[in-house]
């Protein structure tokens, strides 16, 4: 039935994750998945692993525009939500760059700037529990 037992047990828990999750903790699930593509992208530009460098800077580039990116609301959420969508765009070009010239300080980049925007979306997630937990 599974050809893999061990990685379809991660993908069904990594969708009950995902099921349960608010929004916010959907955003989160959305860094962490960029993040460790772009771990992987390093480690396949090291190994000289051209094919499996491409397939993780695509899945990053995904995750970026098609989850962080899309989810933005430009209306609702005015300046701070323009400025989130310029910088996603431009760690997209940085990693389209990364992954026609084997860049790893690119990649080292969007990192960084992923590591800080996810560190905000974690603070916030951890400010609004203890509002909650203070509103009980």
């Amino acid at each position: 039935m599974f050809s893999n037992p061990i990685a379809s047990y991660k993908q069904m828990d990594l969708e009950a994750d995902i099921r349960g999750s608010d929004p916010h903790r959907l955003i989160l699930l959305l860094f962490d998945g960029a993040s460790a593509s772009l771990v992987q992208a390093k480690a396949r530009i090291e190994q000289k692993d051209i094919p499996g460098k491409s397939d993780a800077i695509v899945k990053a580039i995904a995750i970026i525009s098609d989850g962080l990116s899309a989810s933005l609301n430009l209306e609702a959420g005015g300046e701070l939500a323009n400025n989130l969508k310029a910088i996603y765009d431009y760690m997209v070009r940085r990693l389209v760059h990364a992954n026609l010239h084997m860049d790893i300080s690119a990649i080292n980049e969007v990192e960084t700037l992923l590591e800080e925007i996810g560190g905000a979306w974690r603070e916030m997630g951890e400010n609004m529990k203890k509002a909650d937990a203070a509103n009980i």
